[in-house]
């Protein structure tokens, strides 16, 4: 027993170790790619540069390229040389001045001419390979004829060599150290400069007698320098001791890119393996992102020309002929539970959760989880073990952990031999093969247990009630939930409705409902708070909140965040603030009128949330998602979400032109003024999170046309179509943040002349009087003319419903859309529909499609009518079923139910989804699915 202890506790020791020896960047990043489809204008991208307004700057083969996280704003490279053309870098000035270099020179960017314009040609007219800003006004500047010194409009121009084609001229990196010594990385050798006389100094790094010295780029941490070279890997110099020395072998020897955090670690680009973090402390490789087949989350290509780590710790990799790859932003507000080396619920649907101390069960649709962090225990079940892996409950009672399964029955597990046994040894229904949706105890210790045959009720082991909808009040169906209120109620939810378990009485009710009430909708959360005001979360319908008596209740106003989604758990926070969980997204609801969005950009990886209780400890709040257990630290929910940059007006488009040079800033308040023509106005914005586009949520209004805020989500930018002559505001800030909101005036003048206004007056006059007349007329023929018997106006009416069909011919008879502009159009639009994917906005209107492709309602609905032969209802659903089609066909989507894919295809209910798929196939969607041999709940 001694030796099996000892090599159980050798076992967990090593186990411990291999935790520890984990490389410290083990989280894994979730990557977007940019290229030419995003907006780029070239795949080349030699050099990555954050400004300090939050803008992210690409240079390129052909153009600097400014990105905002979802826009890019071209500065095309004149001169007729193409290769004289690719960036080399690119450094900030004060007044966020942005100034670049390439094979042709030096560049300064004009944002009011929205161009580059060339610095010094007649001094610098050749390759600026390097440039550095000291913070204080001076710009170093490495070009291949030696070092200049830019300050205050002067230039001063310094030669390491006298001779002016000498490689030790050709600066590729530059790099000042805390002493007044500026380092600089050459062809042929590593020279130092010393500001204060300028003295030189070379190091030469000699290698079995030969010289490597033709160094690319250049690091400093501390009192090391790091040196790139295209051919000999890393290259160290210790500044102390003048000494070179080979670094570490990052796989591949041309270093293309070479930069640092300026504490311990060094980021390295190499074309052709890739992109690592190396630990100079530790002097080995600790991160490593490469292209690699057949695997997620890897970079598109291992030829690396740039690497740019940002303050914010998002990765920017650019390359060969393939673009841009970047981490999104997440702010790690919400973390997934991991135990390392064990168990990570990444990506795995959680369904049940019980927490007992250190203890956690915890149940999702891939099996049953024990594990217990105090002892170091862990344990899975899964069939064979069980009848099914899907956990739908657990309940922590009695020293025991009860579990109820979808299909599989109900289970007890013993955490102390963690052995599992069936609750009903006998092996009746549904125990043994039944549906168990939910298990609560009650204030007397009762075991109440919802499942597909009704209610269950044991007391000591023993089954002391049976509920159904044949013995008692019990609403057909399946029984969802069992809330008891503290009043002891126990309020039922079934598919059909609800019922009250009366503690007085021992009998369930259903004729204690006031008019109004909810109780007739399908539910499956209920929820008391703080208050002890009740709240109640239907299947696609408005949040309902009552007090316990029933005699005060309402509904939430709609227009709110929740509109549409299925309610799938609430919970209440320390500040007494409700967090409520959906189908569709995270929100936190102040119980008035505030609610606070939380995505991907807070660390959540997937908006949907499952019918998982969270469970509160003394820390924070545990959350069961789609893609893994979360965790919120309590700590950290007031805190502000910490995106560092404020939302920017970013362009501004009139009549489809951009005038964003003409706004005109008076202290801190831009405006632009327009003509009376330049009536159609859009808006490009960014908060400058750099998370997926998906999830960027703002609020906005153009005071002087809207009446309040608007939420806008996946979109940066707005338009607004023929506004009237007058003076707005448009306001934009994130969503929830009224703190981060940004503003710009906007004055369109008016067209009306004195001339005019007389003009309109006359006209006016002259047409009230002869409406007048007319109608005078009128009435004396009236009284004239008999009237029409009940036979001539039923014929009449009846004409006119006849002649209504061709309504929609005649509408269009004049319309001169030629058959070309409609095959262009037709074409045009479904290149929109394969690739953005409109159709999956559930409030998708024609005007939106038609602005998508460039075109008029009216031009697109001709289109349709006319041309395609379609209805628009008809055209978009039935992509929307192409997309159900083709989501059910893969495996990651088996898990979802039918209510939540139909959602991602596009429709607004389950029950328009189920309309439309059967008038469109002939069978039902569970038909369908059968039919290809899948299966989904």
């Amino acid at each position: 027993m001694h030796n099996v202890m000892k090599n159980i506790l050798r076992f967990i020791f090593i186990l411990f170790l291999i935790f520890l020896s984990l490389p410290i960047f083990s989280r894994s990043y979730a990557f977007r790619g940019l290229s030419v489809t995003e907006g780029l204008s070239d795949l080349v991208v030699n050099v990555i540069y954050k400004d300090s307004l939050g803008y992210v700057w690409l240079g390129t083969g052909n153009s600097l390229e400014c990105f905002d996280g979802i826009h890019f704003k071209h500065y095309l490279i004149p001169g007729s040389d193409e290769k004289l053309k690719r960036v080399n870098v690119i450094a900030e000035m004060p007044g966020n001045e942005l100034w670049m270099g390439n094979g042709s020179g030096l560049w300064r960017v004009s944002k009011q001419k929205n161009s580059l314009e060339p610095i010094a040609r007649e001094t610098i007219g050749y390759a600026v390979r390097s440039l550095l800003h000291d913070g204080k006004g001076i710009l170093y500047i490495g070009t291949e004829r030696g070092l200049f010194i830019y300050k205050g409009g002067s230039l001063n121009q310094i030669m390491i060599d006298p001779n002016m084609l000498s490689a030790a001229n050709s600066i590729g990196g530059l790099n000042l150290g805390e002493d007044g010594i500026l380092w600089m990385a050459t062809e042929n050798g590593l020279y130092s400069l010393r500001l204060s006389d300028r003295k030189i100094e070379a190091y030469h790094n000699v290698m079995e007698e030969k010289h490597v010295c033709s160094f690319k780029n250049i690091a400093r941490i501390g009192s090391m320098l790091y040196l790139g070279t295209m051919g000999q890997g890393i290259i160290s110099f210790d500044t102390q001791t003048k000494e070179f020395a080979r670094f570490v072998d990052v796989g591949c020897n041309v270093i293309s890119s070479l930069s640092g955090d300026g504490k311990s670690l060094l980021y390295v680009g190499t074309d052709g393996n890739g992109v690592h973090f190396v630990s100079t402390d530790k002097k080995k490789v600790v991160r490593s992102m490469r292209h690699e087949t057949g695997k997620d989350e890897t970079l598109r290509s291992n030829s690396v020309y740039s690497v740019l780590v940002d303050k914010e710790g998002l990765i920017w990799v650019g390359f060969y002929q393939l673009g841009l790859d970047y981490t999104l932003y997440q702010s790690g507000l919400f973390s997934t539970y991991t135990y390392a080396p064990f168990f990570d619920s990444g990506d795995m649907p959680v369904r049940a959760l019980a927490i007992k101390g250190k203890e956690k069960l915890i149940g999702s649709r891939d099996g049953l989880f024990y594990i217990d962090e105090e002892n170091h225990r862990y344990k899975s079940f899964k069939v064979p073990l069980l009848r099914s892996n899907m956990i739908f409950s657990c309940l922590y009672y009695q020293n025991e952990y009860y579990i109820g399964t979808y299909g599989g029955g109900m289970y007890v597990l013993n955490p102390a031999t963690l052995t599992l046994r069936d609750f009903e040894p006998d092996g009746g229904m549904p125990f043994s093969k039944g549906h168990i949706f939910c298990i609560k105890q009650d204030r007397e210790n009762n075991l109440w247990i919802g499942t597909s045959l009704g209610i269950f009720c044991y007391k000591d082991g023993r089954q002391i009630a049976h509920y159904t909808s044949a013995n008692s009040k019990l609403p057909e169906g399946n029984v969802y939930e069992i809330y008891f209120d503290s009043t002891h109620k126990g309020w039922i939810c079934t598919e059909n409705g609800m019922c009250i378990w009366d503690p007085s009485a021992r009998t369930l009710k259903t004729d204690v409902f006031p008019e109004g009430f909810i109780h007739k909708e399908k539910i499956r959360v209920i929820y008391e708070d703080s208050n002890h005001d009740l709240y109640f979360f239907p299947d696609k319908g408005s949040l309902f909140i009552s007090d316990l008596s029933m005699t005060t209740f309402r509904r939430l106003q709609p227009g709110t965040p929740l509109d549409g989604n299925d309610g799938m758990f609430i919970v209440e926070d320390r500040e007494k603030w409700l967090w409520l969980g959906t189908n569709n997204g995270l929100f936190r609801y102040d119980k008035k009128d505030h609610f606070i969005p939380y995505n991907f950009v807070d660390g959540i990886p997937s908006s949907i949330f499952t019918l998982c209780p969270p469970v509160r400890d003394e820390n924070g709040i545990w959350f069961g998602n789609s893609k893994g257990l979360l965790y919120l630290d309590a700590v950290r929910i007031n805190q502000k979400k910490s995106i560092p940059y404020p939302v920017a007006i970013t362009d501004v488009y009139v009549n489809g032109k951009s005038v964003v040079q003409s706004v005109v800033k008076e202290g801190t308040k831009p405006e632009i003024s327009l003509e009376a023509s330049q009536k159609n106005v859009t808006f490009y914005f960014s908060e400058f999170s750099y998370t997926a586009p998906a999830f960027m949520s703002y609020e906005y209004q153009l005071e002087g046309e809207d009446t309040g805020w608007t939420t806008l989500t996946g979109r940066s930018d707005m338009t607004y179509y023929d506004l009237p002559s007058g003076n707005y505001t448009f306001k934009v800030r994130r969503m929830g943040n009224p703190e981060s909101e940004t503003q710009l005036t906007v004055k369109i003048a008016s067209s009306i002349s004195i001339w005019s206004i007389l003009f309109i007056v006359i006209a006016v006059v002259t047409g009230g009087l002869a409406v007048l007349y007319q109608k005078k007329k009128e009435v004396e023929a009236e009284r004239e003319e008999p009237m029409p018997d009940s036979d001539k106006v039923i014929e009449k009416e009846t004409q006119s419903v006849e002649e209504t069909s061709g309504v929609v011919e005649e509408k269009y008879r004049t319309n001169k859309i030629s058959v070309e502009e409609c095959k262009r159009l037709a074409e045009k639009l479904e290149i929109v529909m394969h690739k953005e994917k409109p159709y999956i906005n559930p409030n998708l209107k024609i005007a939106d499609l038609a602005i998508s492709i460039g075109t008029s309602s009216h031009t697109l609905s001709y289109l349709f009518n006319q041309y395609l032969n379609r209805n628009y209802y008809d055209y978009i659903n039935d992509y929307r079923i192409a997309e159900f089609k083709r989501l059910v066909e893969k495996d990651e989507y088996a898990k979802y139910t039918l209510s939540a894919l139909s959602e991602l295809c596009g429709f607004s209910s389950r029950a328009s989804f189920f309309r439309y798929f059967k008038k469109a196939t002939n069978i039902t969607p569970n038909e369908y699915i059968r039919s290809i041999g899948k299966n989904n709940e």
